[in-house]
């Protein structure tokens, strides 16, 4: 049996308890449903959970339908679900209007199992066959990880994210100390190893489902780490040094230690609406570089205000 948490999740915003109900019996086998009787909540519940397709209805008193569909293509992280519109048999206004929206489909009241079934499986394919195309773009075709771009939209994702929250985001700017030196001495294949390994640790170092890592240019990479700060954000840039250090990838010409290793800047910022992301991004950067000119494999950190 599929594991319940593994299965794609449905949200379905609808006033009519009746309705829900009918969907929920028909999608619970296949999917975890998430349900919101109203159109704000449905936005929060949206928001904080990431559904993979929304089945909303039109007609809600309050935020009704159409504006919940035009709030959702505002986020950018939300903006790719697919919805499908509920309408009352015969409603082609609400459904050409739904569909100018961007929502893929709609289903009429009253509810038909199968049709639900089908309409639901075939757009949660396409969802698939989509994100699958979009991720290539994003991913760094060396190490796997993100790429810049996609480290890119995510800072803005998560900026905005804690504008609203009120909450701090942080960021690592980590970089191969004397990696030049390195393909220098052993060879582009083997600094293309090096790369693929320090990577691999890197993501592996991170631990919470939140945490982000892109490679960021050549042998720079970043993290974001959303709501943490101080001595937790401290404790896990040593994590991240010290474990590409105990990799001991040989580095015989470096100065000092002789294998890999890597220094880091950390910066923390709270979000406001006069400030943008690219001040944490230079803050961190100037880190980095303070940590190089201070003898390299450590990490230096600004202080956040308490």
């Amino acid at each position: 049996m599929q594991d319940k948490r593994k299965r794609p999740k449905i949200l379905i915003v609808d006033d009519d308890r009746v309705t829900i109900a009918e969907l929920n019996l028909a999608l619970e086998a296949e999917y975890q449903v998430l349900f919101a009787f109203d159109g704000q909540n449905g936005l929060n519940i949206a928001t904080r959970t990431l559904p993979d397709l929304i089945i909303l209805d039109v007609n809600m008193p309050g935020m009704d339908g159409f504006n919940v569909c035009r709030a959702l293509k505002r986020e950018q992280l939300l903006s790719d679900i697919p919805v499908i519109f509920l309408t009352v048999m015969g409603e082609e206004t609400d459904e050409a209007k739904g569909l100018e929206l961007g929502a893929v489909d709609y289903i009429a009241k009253p509810i038909i199992s199968s049709l639900v079934k089908l309409r639901v499986r075939n757009h949660l394919e396409l969802k698939l066959q989509r994100d699958v195309l979009d991720n290539l773009s994003f991913i760094d075709g060396l190490t796997g990880l993100n790429n810049r771009r996609m480290f890119d939209d995510r800072l803005q994702t998560e900026w905005r994210r804690a504008l609203r929250s009120g909450s701090w985001l942080s960021l690592i700017m980590i970089d191969i100390d004397n990696f030049k030196l390195y393909n220098d001495t052993y060879g582009h294949l083997a600094g293309d190893d090096c790369l693929r390994g320090v990577a691999r640790t890197l993501e592996q170092t991170l631990h919470r489902a939140e945490d982000f890592i892109a490679r960021y240019g050549g042998e720079e990479f970043v993290c974001i780490l959303p709501q943490i700060r101080g001595d937790e954000l401290e404790s896990m840039a040593e994590k991240l040094r010290l474990n590409v250090e105990k990799l001991k990838i040989p580095h015989t010409e470096a100065k000092g230690i002789p294998h890999v290793t890597v220094s880091l800047g950390v910066a923390s910022q709270l979000p406001n609406p006069t400030a943008s992301p690219q001040t944490l991004v230079a803050a961190a950067d100037q880190l980095l570089y303070l940590a190089k000119s201070l003898g390299r494999n450590r990490f230096s950190v600004c202080p956040s205000p308490a």
